[in-house]
């Protein structure tokens, strides 16, 4: 919950324009909220109830009825209701994530309508695919806590999102308070070991070695990024240091309950330069707008991390072996499960922004994006002078 309340609302709010910056962070607001609702109503059932031909769960315990307050998980010694609670906040990032992707364009109802549509057909789906019993789950994918779920889901979802609502009048990155960006990247980094150690659901040596296997690679990360920057301009920035340390927690969330210390060097040090590359030379050159980098970040990164637990992933931490160890399977499966994730997530995404944007219209209008979302989309103003 810190992560996105207020780590991500912070981050991206930092990092947008001053006349946007509670819309900004209202998208993040919003999104916990309508994910934590859909998760308890029909959102947990269908992501882990028993699987129906390995594409979605059953349909049972809406409103989670039947499901008792002594109730343990079945493969660990918690409570249902606490897994309940943790997975609800996996949804909620994950979507809320997408907004730094269209920041100072989209209406504030049309991200509502899209976020309840887009967790309950594309969220939930592969959720279930991948850790609920599905097929990518008995297909073997490693995603320890949300490389591909969450990031690539998210950042390929931003994408197809931008493709329908086009780019900003302004294309310039203007963080108007890089304060508050680092404060947020200081609470998504600290957030992210719940995120991370907590996937091993228990205080145990699994958890300790996702723990410090998160930590270690968003410090590689940072340091990488800080070093380009200085190759290419002479200075270190503050922007860079907090962009590549969320590179960093991105690229090792799928693997840091199967890799080592060593892989998590490697992990968070080589991501920088996939996620640089799409921000610096790749989003020019193609022209989208992804405006705070959910797809450059968040995608990429994820996609690597993703890519290279089918290589790291090492039997002495868990039961998984990667290529490192004798097993290039384990890659060609990983490289499947990116495959599907990324081409369901940005096809439905893409569906569905189209029919919201011929129904209700998804973006605002030239005269409120010139003005600002703030004043226009909510009769508020984040700064009075």
């Amino acid at each position: 919950m810190i992560m996105t309340l207020p780590g991500l609302a912070l981050f991206y709010g930092g990092m947008s324009k001053n006349k946007n910056v509670l819309n900004t962070m209202f998208m993040s607001l919003v999104g916990f909220a309508i994910a934590a609702l859909i998760w308890v109503c029909y959102g947990y059932q269908f992501s882990f109830g028993a699987s129906i031909a390995g594409l979605i769960g059953a349909p049972a315990h809406f409103l989670l009825s039947g499901i008792g307050i002594d109730m343990l998980h079945p493969d660990s010694t918690i409570p249902e209701l606490l897994f309940i609670v943790f997975q609800a906040t996996f949804a909620a990032i994950t979507a809320a994530l997408i907004s730094g992707a269209v920041a100072g364009r989209m209406k504030a109802k049309a991200w509502m309508a899209f976020i309840v549509i887009w967790i309950t057909f594309v969220y939930i789906p592969i959720a279930h695919w991948v850790w609920g019993g599905g097929w990518l789950f008995e297909l073997g994918a490693l995603d320890f806590a949300g490389g591909a779920v969450v990031h690539l889901n998210s950042g390929i979802a931003a994408l197809a999102l931008i493709m329908v609502l086009g780019s900003r009048k302004d294309t310039r990155l203007l963080p108007h308070n890089l304060g508050y960006a680092v404060i947020g990247a200081a609470l998504l980094w600290f957030g992210w070991f719940g995120f991370n150690a907590g996937s091993a659901l228990g205080a145990n040596a699994l958890a300790a070695n996702a723990f410090i296997t998160t930590n270690t690679a968003a410090a590689a990360a940072m340091i990488c990024w800080i070093l380009i920057d200085i190759w290419k301009t002479g200075k270190p920035t503050v922007l860079g240091a907090i962009s590549g340390a969320v590179a960093g927690l991105v690229a090792i969330t799928p693997a840091a309950g199967f890799v080592d210390v060593p892989a998590s060097i490697v992990i968070g040090f080589t991501t920088v330069f996939v996620s640089y590359y799409a921000i610096s030379y790749l989003k020019p050159k193609l022209g989208y707008d992804d405006a705070l980098d959910a797809f450059g970040i968040h995608g990429l990164s994820g996609t690597w991390g993703a890519i290279l637990t089918g290589i790291f992933a090492s039997p002495a931490i868990n039961t998984a072996t990667g290529l490192l160890y004798g097993n290039p399977n384990q890659l060609v499966i990983q490289i499947i499960s990116i495959v599907a994730v990324a081409v369901y997530s940005f096809v439905v995404t893409y569906v569905i922004a189209k029919v919201l944007d011929k129904t209700m219209g998804l973006r605002v209008s030239e005269k409120t994006e010139i003005e600002g979302l703030d004043v226009n989309e909510h009769e508020e103003l984040g700064y009075r002078i």
